[in-house]
């Protein structure tokens, strides 16, 4: 492995841009990387391997020439979920629904990280249309972790962890709409950032649930991750639900919290995710329900780890976080039977049947049948059942009122402190095939990190050690209120600098892979 591949992105970038060494030089290690490994991986489904060293030779002639850089992050190379539009590059949302499909634009945010010169390694594996939580629903087989190859990267962005816990990559492109970000990040000993709401666009993001999607960093540090979210937030006109005010301050807030010092933050560990056991002091040896004994342990650690940095730490009852997982399987699998019904085999995309002697409506039903997945099947049917006539009310309707209290446990808990924290997932990295037929076990990796989607507010995953279970990732969640993302980044900083100066930066301990194709 080059050792440039270990680098973290923002040392890449500060070496790139004192000519100590090329983008180009970087791009290469990387795209060797990648060959070097993906077949045990199968992080990406894409490599644009020509796509990503032009882009690398165009920022080292801005810098040879004596121009500044684009961004503090030009000439970092990235991987992109391939849930995101990348104008004449494949864009398969994991599904032969749009195998071969070469898209006529640039989402935004791909629009935003070519302008600051960043290239783009290709695109990675993800669940079908996000619909998952192990990347076990992809229609071109699964992604695997890193740490353990016979275990899942988390989901519906495993291939976007996978390739920053491979090192094929030092920053990548999740998106996050029950938590597809952050719990690939903590089985994975990655960072994953779900910025709040509106905050980076969602145009070009091809949506599954529209009130919940969100793009946002995934790195392996703090500081990368803040780096990575400066280039892609923003305001953007084309997106209705964009957020018009400024990105807060998230490098700065990294910054301060690498200095170690949380006097002053008030912190709240959610009475209702953290296991009845590890929030004020008790014992979390015994587990909770559903929760593994190593993850409370893990988070007891962390929470008393915030406490030494001078953090004020108190328990907070968020009471309605528990209808979070039961009302997000409404709202979701509804919003996708609305959105995934654009994929009509008219226009775009797969189409089956079309011999002549069929209707519009045979192959539309044809095509939808054999080009979606078993799990995008079952959230269209809940989805339309939920909307149908005589039950909305009672289905969706009743969901968007449990988000609203959801809302409001979160408004209470910030009038009380600058944020709250529990475990990222309840388990650690689950085998591969182990939930594939029992979706409610499947489901339940998400139980900490949808409350956040439903009200859209900002959330982290932070790497917080390995299991005793197993020796496998556990990550800490960090919320925050909307707009304040930069609370995460300063308490995210503060805590991963602590804990690497205790244990050393936790992926230097991933196995050394072999590349031999499973």
């Amino acid at each position: 492995m080059s050792d440039l591949t270990r680098l973290t992105a923002a040392e890449l970038a500060g070496r790139i841009h004192a000519r100590e060494v090329s983008s180009v030089e970087v791009t290469q290690a990387h795209l060797d990387r990648i060959e070097e490994v993906d077949g045990a991986v199968h992080a990406f489904l894409h490599v644009d391997t020509e796509g990503a060293l032009d882009a690398a030779r165009a920022v080292d002639a801005r810098i040879a020439s004596g121009e500044q850089p684009a961004s503090p992050l030009a000439g970092v190379p990235l991987a992109l979920k391939d849930v995101l539009t990348t104008e004449g590059i494949p864009t398969t949302c994991g599904s032969r629904t749009l195998e071969g499909w070469l898209p006529p634009y640039d989402a935004t945010v791909t629009r935003r990280l070519r302008e600051a010169g960043v290239p783009i390694l290709g695109k990675t594996n993800m669940d079908e249309f996000a619909m998952g939580s192990s990347t076990e629903n992809s229609a071109f087989g699964p992604t695997r972790n890193p740490w353990d190859r016979d275990r899942i990267p988390g989901g519906s962005g495993g291939g976007s962890s996978a390739s920053l816990a491979a090192f094929e990559a030092p920053l990548a492109i999740g998106t996050d709409t029950g938590g597809s970000i952050r719990q690939p990040g903590s089985v994975t000993g990655t960072v994953g950032v779900k910025p709040t709401y509106g905050g980076v666009s969602r145009y070009g993001l091809v949506a599954f649930s529209s009130s919940l999607d969100q793009a946002g960093p995934c790195a392996r540090t703090v500081l990368d991750a803040a780096l990575l979210h400066e280039v892609i937030g923003g305001h953007d006109p084309l997106d209705a639900t964009s957020v018009d005010a400024p990105v807060p301050a998230v490098v700065a807030a990294a910054r301060e919290g690498a200095r170690g010092d949380l006097t002053g933050v008030r912190v709240g560990v959610v009475r209702e995710f953290s296991g009845n056991a590890a929030s004020a002091g008790g014992s979390a040896s015994a587990g909770g329900e559903g929760y593994q004994p190593g993850v409370l342990t893990s988070f007891e650690a962390a929470v008393q780890q915030l406490r030494e940095l001078g953090a004020e730490v108190v328990e907070v009852s968020c009471p309605n976080f528990t209808l979070a997982l039961p009302a997000y399987y409404l709202i979701a699998p509804s919003e996708c039977s609305s959105n995934l019904a654009r994929f009509d085999a008219m226009r775009y995309g797969l189409r089956v049947g079309d011999d002549g002697t069929r209707s519009a409506e045979e192959v539309m039903s044809l095509t939808r049948e054999a080009g979606f997945g078993a799990e995008v099947k079952r959230r269209i049917m809940l989805g339309t059942y939920a909307l149908s006539s005589g039950y909305y009310d009672a289905y969706y309707g009743s969901a968007q009122k449990v988000r609203t209290l959801i809302s409001r446990d979160f408004d209470a808990a910030f009038e009380r402190v600058d944020v709250l924290v529990s475990p990222t997932t309840p388990t650690t990295a689950f085998k591969i095939g182990e939930r594939a037929d029992d979706p409610m076990a499947m489901y339940l990796a998400d139980l900490c990190t949808i409350p956040s989607n439903l009200a859209g507010n900002a959330a982290m995953s932070v790497p917080s050690g390995l299991s005793a279970d197993d020796g496998l990732p556990v990550g800490l969640q960090i919320m925050a209120p909307a707009l304040a993302d930069d609370r995460l980044y300063r308490v995210g900083a503060a805590y991963e600098t602590a804990r690497d100066a205790a244990e050393g930066p936790l992926l230097n301990r991933v196995p050394e892979l072999k590349g031999a194709a499973l």
